[in-house]
């Protein structure tokens, strides 16, 4: 059905092994009476989810020797439950967040992309920094978040950097929780610290790795530096946090380099935008909405004729019939292109009528479903700090 010689890429593992399912575990093993516990997560009275943006499990191995710690528990042998998760589809981070935040699929929730038609207004709306304000993130994303059904039982904190507290992604997809903010590491390390000295759920976000690959790319000196970062900050973690907190670190999504050479604007080229009314979604994995009585097929053939296995081409229909958004519902199907571009080898993609030149300039991209954008590690374990309520300054026997 794609005309292309290539294989089509797995589907997420929603409902078993997908971003979806690790804050609904970890409140489900935090103590949050009817969540369930699909990762099959220990039971803890204190749980610290770490989500680092941008850290793929192919990232995290190949640069293994700059992060001791997280190297230590890559080669830990006593971990129970996968060691990897799917990012869902696409795998950036407003349809991953929101999974989390949610334990929902993107067909569900309805943040399928970065860049997604609003069919309300006619147009493309971004669903990250750039929120339309007409927009409301409460009707776009109406089901209850992890943290509202968790708060009952069990208390719940989101430790992040201030400007998120009151964004819309946040109202949309991770409200419920007690916000703590910081611009720093170290002080949202304090704060997590803080908020666990009672038993708890904490969200532990860090930003910086995906700022460095995206600008500098996943080789890049200033990539490997805040790579270190993310791996002390973990070892600060495991050292501070009370004695036998639960830490599971994960990520969004992963990332790979584009060269200049594959940037490509594709709005330059007649041919792949005739009959298109809108385009949308992420530079690896496109959204492109076709005019009322345009066939998707001349669409799907221009593609395939311009760019053959270099991308993987599905129409709405089959997209939907396999899986890759989840269970979709009837509100979500139009946010949804009818043509779906997603790219298999070292291309992106940009429309210049609608985004500025310089996005062409972002050397880590993600979206699409390659090895290296679409798995994210899950490590496991437990902090060996002192005893919660001990005061500060006082030392404590570790196990």
């Amino acid at each position: 059905m794609t005309g292309t010689t290539t294989a089509l890429p797995p589907v997420p593992g929603y409902g078993t092994r997908s971003i979806a399912e690790l804050l609904l575990s970890a409140a489900s093993a935090a103590g949050a009476q009817g969540l369930a516990n699909p990762l099959n997560l220990p039971a803890a009275p204190r749980v610290c989810v770490v989500l680092v943006d941008g850290m793929g499990a192919q990232l995290l191995k190949r640069h293994a020797a700059h992060v001791p710690f997280l190297r230590s528990l890559l080669q830990d042998q006593t971990q129970k439950g996968p060691r990897r998760l799917d990012a869902s589809f696409p795998s950036t981070t407003a349809s991953s967040l929101a999974s989390l935040g949610t334990g929902l699929p993107p067909g569900a929730h309805g943040m399928v992309g970065y860049d997604v038609l609003d069919p309300a207004q006619g147009k493309v709306v971004n669903q990250l920094g750039n929120w339309d304000g007409r927009v409301d993130p409460l009707a776009w994303q109406p089901h209850p978040t992890v943290f509202e059904r968790a708060a009952a039982s069990v208390a719940v904190h989101t430790v992040s950097l201030p400007r998120f507290e009151t964004s819309s992604m946040t109202m949309a997809a991770l409200r419920g929780s007690r916000f703590h903010g910081s611009g720093g590491l170290a002080g949202r390390i304090g704060a997590a610290v803080d908020a666990l000295q009672q038993p708890g759920l904490v969200y532990f976000y860090i930003n910086e790795l995906d700022k460095a690959g995206h600008r500098y790319g996943v080789d890049a000196p200033e990539f490997l530096s805040a790579l270190e970062e993310v791996d002390f900050t973990l070892r600060q973690l495991a050292a501070r946090l009370p004695l036998g907190t639960l830490i599971l670190t994960s990520a969004d999504h992963g990332m790979m380099d584009v060269p200049r050479s594959g940037r490509i604007d594709y709005s330059s080229d007649p041919a792949l935008v005739e009959g298109v009314r809108h385009t949308a979604g992420e530079p690896r994995m496109l959204h492109l909405h076709v005019e009322d009585g345009t066939d998707p097929a001349g669409v799907l053939d221009a593609w395939r004729d311009r760019f053959g296995d270099k991308i993987w081409l599905l129409e709405k229909a089959q997209a939907v019939e396999a899986g890759y958004f989840g269970p979709v519902s009837e509100s979500v199907l139009p946010r949804i292109g009818d043509v779906l571009v997603l790219a298999r080898e070292e291309v992106a993609f940009f429309d210049l009528r609608r985004v500025r030149p310089e996005a062409m300039e972002m050397v880590g991209q993600h979206g699409s479903l390659t090895r290296a954008e679409r798995e994210v590690p899950l490590l496991i374990c437990e902090a060996t700090g002192p005893r919660a309520g001990t005061p500060k300054g006082n030392k404590t026997r570790r196990r």
